[in-house]
């Protein structure tokens, strides 16, 4: 018997679950766990809330609530929205807990005891204004990788780099939206560079790995590792076990994953075998899968397993990390800080979390973004759903009480066309048994519409409403094998609607316990009882009302958050002219970066701008924009860039260069 430990990301406990987490994460994990459940698997599924970081303190502030106060209450309401959406943990946790606490520093402490983590003098950024330090999240600015705005002081989004925060080009503090300075302060560092080795041998070993992930993380790899902050000044997190250490915590990067851990310990004290977590965690032969998005591919695939190498007791590293792509709405990036999000704590109130599940996992952004909308949820439910599926179950329930007062019992023996049948359907049963292996969640559902295609198909070819008339037993056979193949559907379409399967074998009085092995063990005899529409029609009228919404939550008045006033003699020191751009080319070994030839009078510069993605090189030759040019000088890529490009971007990232409306000379300046 297989024995397998799956967990889930540790989702933030700062704001509500979207639809975009549970496209990621949460659903295709939940499938495969109810797969592998039904194969009989030794399966236990893992997660919980990450407590801990900047995120949730920055939060909490501007909540005016106490960062337990704000945990507790998101913890609260995301278990809640599992439960709506039938996601079931064996143990759903929080990393603000003594178990946690406790394994973390035993982490802490066995690295520093093996050499690997190091205490130094760093450079931090300290805000003057609000007299802290400010940890990664507390600053952003330019990604000084891909030149992205918005880049946090750990990662950038954009380009997926991590980054060390001091390196950020124009960092504002999140507080109060100064401009920080640099000072020492001393911090324990983990030493990467001393895995990497370690590192490129077990990876070497992960050929199965989607490619999405595989190759992203070597790509990382082969660049070389760079020494990461293990501590940080924060009032929030689970404090560095050393004396000389008081006031700091532990980074929410480190003690994160380890809530995988600390999960699992709290799952084997509630079922009152507390040593039972390590049967998982300490056994080679045990598979540890990481359902993740994207964004989490670096620390799941290169930080955790270099913290697991060296601990002093025999941890499991992870056998695969199936990271998703990003679910995207109506074409655009969700935006929690626009509110332009699905939160599945509204979607209940208005719809049966199941067909959420359905939608998500026939639209899995599995190897690249996928899109959800509300006309293709409507379309799915109504047209797949409920014409498909439903109509099959429908037609024969009705049928088979109608004219045989709801009992079917098998023929002994059965027609060329309905063997054709079976076929069919086995051969896709054997396929959907390797999608869900495998964690395709997206062609499973296509391929289970397929079986009730089968049966709308067999069921309208043999058209028993006439054969009943002459031949009843055509009839009979006709519903027994109709009855079969829901009865297959209701077992390989239960890890993706659990409730709705049950409901439809409750119609069909199968009420025994099933597993994968009973798909082929026939039912010699059907008594079909109280029947009911297994899925609701969408209307035109719920999908506009559902439109109405997304669009009166963009657009709610938007505060927008002003940089602190400055002096007008500040103002005046700022040189903005008017320049032509006489050449433009791509950067190599960047996909965001072109090198700008611009002309100012009679002097030329060179600068780079993070423009590739809205502007074609070609596009901008002869073009006229407006550039700060008393910037000092700040070398990208190589390149010494004297100057910005100056432009406007909307909530929704669109770049737009500002230019005169008027044809005005190169070097005029803006005042």
């Amino acid at each position: 018997m297989e024995k397998i430990l799956v967990t889930s990301a540790l989702i933030y406990a700062n704001g509500p679950l979207h639809i975009g987490h549970v496209a990621g994460a949460y659903l295709p994990a939940d499938i495969f766990v109810r797969f592998h459940r039904l194969i009989r698997s030794n399966i236990i599924f893992v997660s919980g809330t990450d407590e801990h970081g900047a995120p949730v303190s920055i939060k909490a502030e501007k909540e005016g609530m106490t960062p337990r106060e704000l945990v507790n209450f998101y913890h609260d309401q995301i278990e809640q929205s599992f439960d709506g959406l039938n996601i079931q943990f064996d143990n759903f946790s929080g990393t603000a807990r003594k178990y946690h606490h406790e394994i973390s520093q035993k982490f802490f402490l066995s690295l520093l005891d093996k050499g690997y983590v190091v205490q130094k003098s760093s450079q931090q950024f300290y805000c003057e204004h609000d007299k802290r330090y400010l940890a990664d999240r507390y600053v952003e600015g330019v990604c000084p990788f891909c030149q992205a705005d918005g880049a946090r002081g750990d990662q950038c989004d954009s380009c997926g780099k991590l980054i060390n925060s001091i390196e950020l080009i124009e960092p504002k503090c999140k507080i109060c939206g100064n401009t920080p300075v640099i000072k020492e302060t001393n911090h324990w560092y983990l030493e990467l560079p001393k895995f990497e080795n370690m590192l490129k041998e077990w990876l070497n070993t992960k050929s199965y790995w989607k490619d999405n992930v595989l190759n992203f993380i070597m790509g990382w790899l082969n660049e070389g590792l760079r020494e990461r902050a293990i501590t940080r000044d924060i009032d929030w997190g689970i404090p560095v076990p050393l004396p000389e250490a008081e006031g700091k915590v532990l980074y929410v990067w480190f003690d994160a994953p380890i809530g995988y851990i600390s999960s699992t310990v709290e799952w084997a004290e509630k079922i009152g075998f507390p040593d039972r977590w390590k049967d998982y965690w300490f056994d080679p032969d045990c598979k540890l899968i990481h359902f993740i998005g994207k964004d989490n591919i670096p620390f799941h695939a290169l930080i955790w397993p270099s913290v697991l190498m060296e601990q002093n007791e025999p941890y499991i590293l992870p056998h695969d990390i199936p990271a998703n792509e990003y679910l995207n709405i109506a074409g655009s990036k969700v935006s929690t800080s626009r509110n332009y999000a699905i939160w599945v704590d509204e979607y209940l109130k208005y719809f049966d979390g199941e067909l959420l599940r359905y939608v998500l996992a026939a639209n899995a952004p599995e190897s690249k973004d996928a899109d959800f909308t509300w006309q293709d949820f409507q379309a799915r439910i109504n047209n797949e759903l409920a014409n498909i599926l439903g109509n099959l179950a429908n037609r024969v329930f009705t049928f088979t009480k109608k004219s045989f007062d709801g009992k079917i019992s098998r023929p002994e023996t059965l027609s060329e066309t309905s063997k054709i049948a079976f076929d069919e359907a086995q051969v896709l049963i054997d396929e959907i048994e390797s999608c869900y292996k495998n964690y395709r969640v997206r062609k499973t559902t296509s391929l289970l519409m397929d079986i009730a295609r089968i049966g709308n198909r067999y069921f309208d070819e043999r058209a028993p409403w006439k054969a009943v008339k002459t031949d009843k037993d055509h009839a009979v056979e006709t519903l027994y094998i109709c009855l079969e193949l829901l009865r297959k559907i209701t077992i390989v379409m239960t890890p993706i609607l659990p409730s709705k399967m049950k409901q439809l074998r409750e119609m069909m009085n199968l009420n025994e316990k099933f597993s994968w092995q009973n798909i082929a063990q026939e039912t010699l005899e059907y008594q079909i009882g109280v029947v009911a529409p297994l899925f609701q029609k969408i209307t035109d009228e719920q999908i506009e009302e559902q439109l109405k919404l997304l669009e009166s939550d963009q657009d709610k008045e938007v505060i927008l958050e002003h940089k602190p006033e400055i002096e007008y003699d500040d103002f005046m020191k700022l040189e903005m002219r008017i320049v032509k751009i006489l050449k433009a080319e791509k950067v190599k070994k960047s996909k965001k970066l072109l090198k700008l030839q611009v002309k100012i009078g009679s002097e030329t510069r060179e600068i780079v701008s993070g423009i590739s993605q809205y502007y074609a090189p070609e596009d901008l030759i002869g073009k006229k924009v407006l550039m700060l040019i008393n910037l000092k000088p700040r070398n990208i890529m190589g390149i010494s860039s004297q100057g910005m490009i100056l432009a406007a971007a909307d909530d929704n990232n669109n770049l737009t260069l500002l230019t005169p409306m008027a044809d005005i000379d190169d070097g005029s300046e803006v005042s």
